[in-house]
């Protein structure tokens, strides 16, 4: 089979536009579904009943669930109650909450881990149990929380390839405009997950930079 050598040219730059979109996506739905899984993890480790029941009810359903069919939950579901969203900003929300569920369950296995001895030192000078998680317990559980938190994003990352089915574009949406003028799919699909791969590596990369510079409590 004779290759194209100008259809990866021509392809590069609406690839890269692609791959900027689906960073931007990431980041934003990563930011969104971190702050949403430390607030249920921090719930999951309260003492109200209630709370914990709801952060459990709420992982179970995320796990429970394909991804995709989150995706078309909350694109289909968000209009019927009043939320008007573009496809972009479905697609994030969708990403976020289902980041949330894996989040909350790391944050809650790490805090989890820290030495019991922590939680009573705190009790002994008066903290709160909320005050001993927020201000002692999850310090103390950065370090070996990063690398599920990486695992977490790199997961996103590809995850994020599922939005095209909403017509959200990205690289993978980017790929099959390609493909559909130019019918080269091998070639845009290599392509797309070199672009992938670079994007994953130089995620893990960062993460082992920071990992080795934060303390070891």
């Amino acid at each position: 089979m004779a290759i194209d050598w100008g259809v990866y040219l021509s392809a590069l730059p609406i690839l890269w536009v692609g791959t900027i979109a689906t960073l931007q996506i990431s980041l934003c739905a990563i930011l969104l579904g971190t702050l949403g899984g430390l607030f249920l993890g921090i719930l999951s480790l309260s003492a109200w009943s209630p709370a914990r029941a709801f952060v459990r009810g709420y992982v179970d359903f995320i796990r429970g669930t394909p991804l995709l069919v989150q995706i078309f939950l909350v694109f289909f579901a968000l209009p019927v109650i009043g939320i008007n969203l573009n496809e972009t900003w479905s697609g994030i929300a969708a990403l976020a909450l289902n980041c949330a569920g894996y989040v909350s369950e790391i944050v809650r296995g790490t805090v989890s881990g820290v030495e019991e001895g922590q939680s009573d030192a705190a009790k002994a000078i008066g903290m709160t149990r909320i005050q001993t998680i927020v201000y002692v317990l999850v310090p103390q559980a950065i370090r070996p929380m990063l690398p599920a938190m990486t695992n977490e994003l790199i997961s996103l990352i590809k995850n994020s390839s599922l939005l095209s089915v909403i017509a959200v574009y990205e690289l993978m949406n980017a790929a099959k405009g390609i493909i559909a003028t130019d019918f080269v799919p091998f070639q845009i699909y290599t392509l797309v997950a070199i672009f992938y791969f670079v994007m994953v590596s130089l995620v893990a990369s960062l993460s082992r930079f920071v990992e080795r510079r934060l303390p070891v409590w």
